[in-house]
C-alpha cells in the first residue's frame, strides 16, 4: 500500500519528528498540511512551515503550510477546512505538537502547566475532533499520537507530574477514541521512541550537543509511523507502540542506521515500560 494521493494533517510539522513523518509520506506522493506555529525563523530552532513545505515538495509530495496554534479552536477548524478545500479530504491525522518542561511540582509555574496541558492533552483532543468527521469518509483513516504507553509506574510521575499528566492525556485519547470510533473504522494508535530522538527539544531543553550524539535520528519514528499508516485501520487500532519493537516486528533489522553517532551509547527515553525489551542486538545505555 502506498500513500500516494493520501492527505496528512500533521501538527508540529515544521521540524523534527513531525517533519520527518511528513517527508516519509511525501516520498510516496502524499499531500501534507503542515499545521505548526513557526512562520518566521527562530533564533535557536530550525525550520518554518514554509521551509518544511519546500522540503516536502522536493521529496515528491504536495504541501500546504498553515500557521496553527493547536490551543486555538477556531484556528484549528479553519486549518482543517483549508486542508479540505485544497486536497478534498483527510486520510491521516498526526498529533505531534507537544510542549515539555521536566520540572517538579514546586518548580512548575501554572503558566507552564497550562501550556503543556493545552498543547498536549487539549490540543490532541481538539485536532482529532476536528479531523474525525472527514476521516470517517476516508478509505483507510489513521490518527497517530506521538505519546507514550499508559504505564502508571510512579517513576514516570515523581520528577515531572505536570508533564506526565499532559503527555498521558494524549495517550488517553488513543485509549478512548480507538473504542469510540472502532465501528467507524478509524484507527487510533500511539507511537513512542525507545531512545532519545535528535530534535531541538533534546538539544536545547534536555541534553545539549553531547546528548544529541546519544540519540537516534527522527527517521526511525518516521519509518515506524509510515508502517502504521499502511496497516488496515479496522484491524490495527488502540495500540501503544515503541518504535524499534514495532519496526522489528515489521521486518526491520538494521537499527544502527538510525544512530546519530554509532560510537556513543544510546540514551534511553522516559516512559518506556520496564517489560519492553529492545530488539535483538540493540543495547541501550
Amino acid at each position: 500500500m502506498s500513500l500516494q494521493g493520501k492527505t496528512l494533517f500533521v501538527t508540529g510539522a515544521s521540524r523534527g519528528i513531525g517533519l520527518a513523518i511528513a517527508l516519509r509520506a511525501a516520498r510516496d506522493g502524499a499531500n501534507v498540511a503542515i499545521a505548526a506555529k513557526t512562520a518566521e525563523t527562530h533564533k535557536h530552532l530550525p525550520g518554518t512551515i514554509y521551509s518544511a513545505a519546500e522540503e516536502i515538495e522536493k521529496a515528491g509530495g504536495k504541501a500546504l503550510p498553515l500557521v496553527v496554534d493547536v490551543r486555538d479552536e477556531a484556528n484549528v477548524y479553519d486549518a482543517v477546512e483549508k486542508t479540505m478545500e485544497r486536497f478534498g479530504g483527510i486520510d491521516i491525522c498526526v498529533n505531534n505538537a507537544s510542549a515539555i518542561s521536566l520540572t517538579p511540582t514546586l518548580a512548575t509555574d501554572m503558566k507552564r502547566y497550562d501550556l503543556m496541558n493545552q498543547v498536549n492533552a487539549r490540543g490532541t483532543f481538539l485536532v482529532s475532533k476536528a479531523c474525525i468527521p472527514h476521516l470517517k469518509r476516508a478509505a483507510n483513516p489513521h490518527v497517530l499520537m506521538l505519546s507514550p504507553p499508559l504505564d502508571m509506574s510512579p517513576r514516570w510521575f515523581q520528577g515531572h507530574v505536570a508533564y506526565t499528566m499532559a503527555k498521558f492525556g494524549m495517550s488517553m485519547c488513543v485509549l478512548g477514541m480507538a473504542e469510540e470510533f472502532r465501528a467507524d473504522g478509524i484507527a487510533f494508535n500511539a507511537l513512542w521512541p525507545r531512545t532519545g530522538i535528535a530534535t531541538a527539544a533534546i538539544q536545547f531543553a534536555l541534553a545539549g550537543e553531547e546528548g544529541m550524539r546519544r540519540c537516534r535520528t527522527p527517521e526511525i519514528m518516521a519509518d515506524a509511523a509510515y508502517a502504521v499508516f499502511k496497516k488496515p485501520a479496522r484491524e490495527f487500532t488502540g495500540n501503544f507502540l515503541i518504535d524499534d519493537t514495532f519496526l522489528y516486528a515489521e521486518g526491520e533489522r538494521d537499527f544502527d542506521k538510525y544512530r546519530v553517532d554509532p560510537t556513543e551509547p544510546l540514551m534511553p527515553d522516559f516512559f518506556v515500560p520496564a517489560d519492553s525489551v529492545p530488539p535483538p542486538g540493540v543495547k541501550i545505555g
